[in-house]
């Protein structure tokens, strides 16, 4: 029987003094029960001596220090692991808000994890479509890689969120795939938006989906990327099935880090952020991965809104650094109406030259990728040109890369939220562009190719 403490010492806010306690260990889950025979969850953030400041997971109105008592658990934060978590819908505790029944676990797992071995790491290398052209043709996604999605305040990651998740597969192999959403700080539209849309596809049946709310407490947002891994974890590597990751939004689990921070009086890092949130976020992406030896796959795709679209703010920077790549979003695309406003020059997949080629994709893919950058940056500086000194500065062969970059865009990077499209059709569209150009021009790709497609 845990042993109970009636030496709450103060409450401030979301935290808690408790007096005189033993045995209790960092991070260990505890109950407050009030004099009313309320109960309260909450966590231990800080040993010191016989000390425990504690965090809470719900509001603290109501507490009376000296008539409410406390018990700690003895474990840290677990979540009841089973497949029936598949087609359900959890908060960012790991507790079903779909109206269905309780799970059943199968057993139950710190949510904290174990870091992967580096030696026990396979090579990412499997392409993953995810119907999406602007990604697939030129910033490919590979199994068991980390891509984020660098977006800001206002532009449509949600519906590129939802547009992924609903399409992403792996070609060419029956192995059972699944997503798992996790969700934090949204508002209750966009968790609607996000359930109803797995719903009305069928994507439901194979995901599963945790939703933290913008007025849910901090320390839960804190705590839902840890769960979605956790079910990620124990589906790809103990069930045998790659599971796509997609987190939303990183900007506000990392506001969420401060706040804590802020509670416990810790010496501010860059814009206020704590000085381990590096660490922080590297615990959580370098959870994905292949393991040698296994069939399962954590492929992991987090999303964040740059605060005042600043690539150099600290929580994208930090991303960038220990994840392998990033697709941004363009606010210029984006007012010219496009869908998904993919600015496909600063984005980048460090490991698309794994994921593409014979077998993988297609053996003329990696060609045609590299001629579709360089003819869509050579017709933007034409079109900058043309601004600057009007369309009679331009050469004939600048006015076809001009003209390419118009319906590049147009064609290729706007395919629509409801628009799944296989690799074949996206390297078909990427040659009907380039035939725009003459064949001259296409001088990254081979003989071989042009013979075969160019004239097609």
């Amino acid at each position: 029987m845990a042993k109970e403490y009636r030496t709450i010492q103060e409450v401030a806010g979301p935290l808690m003094m408790v007096r005189g306690v033993e045995g209790v260990a960092y991070d260990e889950l505890g109950e407050i029960e009030l004099a009313n025979g309320e109960r309260r969850r909450c966590r231990v953030l800080e040993i010191d001596g016989g000390n425990a400041m504690v965090q809470l997971f719900e509001s603290s109105t109501g507490i009376n220090v000296e008539n409410s008592k406390v018990r700690f658990l003895g474990r840290s934060m677990e979540l009841g692991v089973s497949e029936d978590m598949l087609s359900r819908v959890f908060d960012g505790l790991g507790r079903p808000i779909d109206n269905g029944p309780e799970i059943l676990p199968d057993e139950r797992r710190d949510v904290n994890g174990l870091p992967m071995n580096p030696a026990a790491r396979a090579y990412p290398e499997e392409f993953i479509q995810t119907g999406v052209s602007a990604i697939d043709g030129l910033n490919t996604l590979v199994r068991g890689q980390k891509l984020p999605i660098f977006s800001a305040s206002g532009l449509p990651h949600a519906q590129l969120a939802a547009q992924i998740a609903r399409q992403a597969k792996v070609v060419g192999t029956e192995e059972p795939f699944a997503v798992v959403f996790a969700a934090m700080g949204i508002t209750f539209e966009e968790s609607n938006y996000f359930i109803e849309s797995f719903r009305e596809t069928g994507a439901i049946d194979r995901a599963v989906l945790f939703m933290n709310l913008a007025n849910d407490p901090a320390v839960e947002r804190i705590a839902t990327p840890r769960m979605a891994l956790t079910a990620a974890e124990y589906l790809a590597f103990d069930k045998g099935m790659h599971v796509l990751v997609i987190m939303t939004d990183i900007t506000n689990y990392a506001d969420a880090l401060r706040e804590i921070s802020a509670a416990r009086k810790e010496v501010p890092g860059r814009r206020g952020y704590p000085g381990y949130m590096y660490t922080d976020l590297a615990s959580l992406y370098e959870r994905a991965g292949r393991q040698k030896g296994r069939n399962g796959s954590i492929t992991m795709i987090p999303i964040l809104t740059m605060p005042e679209d600043d690539k150099t703010h600290p929580i994208p920077d930090l991303t960038g650094y220990i994840t392998e790549g990033q697709v941004i979003l363009s606010r210029d695309l984006y007012r010219k109406g496009l869908e998904p406003p993919i600015d496909v020059l600063p984005s980048l997949s460090r490991l698309k030259d794994k994921g593409i080629g014979e077998g993988k994709t297609r053996a003329d893919h990696a060609n045609t990728m590299n001629q579709l950058f360089a003819a869509y940056a050579r017709g933007k500086d034409a079109k900058e040109l043309m601004v600057i000194l009007g369309e009679a500065a331009l050469t004939d062969v600048d006015k076809l890369y001009a003209k390419f970059a118009d319906e590049f865009e147009e064609k290729y990077v706007n395919q629509g939220y409801r628009t799944d499209r296989s690799i074949e059709e996206t390297l078909d569209i990427g040659w009907e562009l380039l035939r725009i150009l003459p064949r001259g021009e296409l001088k990254r790709i081979k003989d071989e190719f042009l013979d075969k497609y160019y004239n097609a």
